[in-house]
């Protein structure tokens, strides 16, 4: 870890600056340009933390508190990380914003990318499903830019978490509690105008993803294929994707963009944008 002194006012062009005091204080005055996170609740709300390979600034009133917050960023997988080691008063700045905190988190990066394809020009965008939503970042993403959207997942404690993560970005989900891999699962046929799935692979939904889409619909698809054992998980072969196999999946549907990337150190993952004819 590292330590910062007045300069971190200008943290923001380099790094996520992470404000770790307590609700009342950081609503009190902040630095302009902060997101906030109460110190204790890292873990549980980790889903609104940025994400992992981007440098993060970690600011408090008492030194001490930035530094046991930047090291429970250390412990968490946080590669670069530092810590105001004054108090945050003591810059002139330190207390003056009054702004909400800014967005630290971010969806899957390949969502940012498709959403220009899906969202017409002066279209009101529609119903959209985020299949093994998790803990709601994907599904959160799409409410804030106007869709009406489900979080299906079968883990009643992520979409607890999803649900908060919506309420305190002031948008709305539906929470879906159910098993994708239960055999007569049904999804809506003919519903959505959006269906995403990232990081779940369960080869027998595919037809009912398919179906579900309404004429004009898309679907957007990443998760994981064989060669990413090589770095961690998934390593089971039923959990990883053939090559090409993805951009095959769906045959009803017009591929308009398919990858598989294999950056240095993983992951290795297919990613698929692809259309129901209108």
């Amino acid at each position: 870890m590292r330590r910062v002194g007045a300069e971190a006012r200008y943290a923001p062009q380099a790094a996520a600056l992470l404000d770790v005091r307590a609700e009342a204080d950081f609503e009190a005055g902040h630095l302009a340009g902060s997101g906030h996170l109460p110190r204790a609740q890292l873990l549980e709300r980790r889903a609104e933390l940025p994400p992992r390979d981007r440098a993060v600034l970690v600011v408090a009133d008492d030194p001490h508190q930035s530094y046991g917050a930047a090291a429970d960023l250390e412990a968490m997988g946080y590669g670069d990380v530092a810590w105001l080691d004054v108090p945050l008063d003591s810059l002139a700045d330190g207390h003056a914003d009054r702004a909400p905190p800014v967005r630290l988190w971010r969806p899957a990066p390949f969502l940012t990318e498709a959403l220009p394809h899906i969202i017409v020009a002066g279209a009101r965008p529609g119903r959209a499903a985020d299949l093994a939503a998790g803990s709601g970042r994907e599904a959160v993403f799409l409410a804030l830019h106007g869709f009406e959207v489900e979080a299906w997942d079968r883990a009643p404690e992520a979409l607890e978490r999803a649900t908060a993560l919506a309420e305190r970005n002031r948008v709305a989900i539906r929470p879906v509690l159910t098993d994708l891999e239960r055999p007569d699962l049904a999804l809506p046929v003919a519903h959505y105008q959006l269906v995403v799935v990232f990081r779940f692979l369960h080869r027998p939904l595919f037809p009912a993803i398919e179906r579900a889409l309404a004429p004009g619909g898309w679907l957007v698809y990443e998760t994981y294929r064989i060669g990413q054992e090589r770095y961690g998980r998934p390593r089971s072969r039923k959990f990883l994707l053939e090559p090409g196999e993805l951009a095959a999946a769906f045959p009803a549907l017009a591929v308009v963009r398919y990858d598989e990337p294999e950056p240095a150190g993983g992951p290795v993952a297919a990613r698929l944008l692809a259309r129901r004819v209108p």
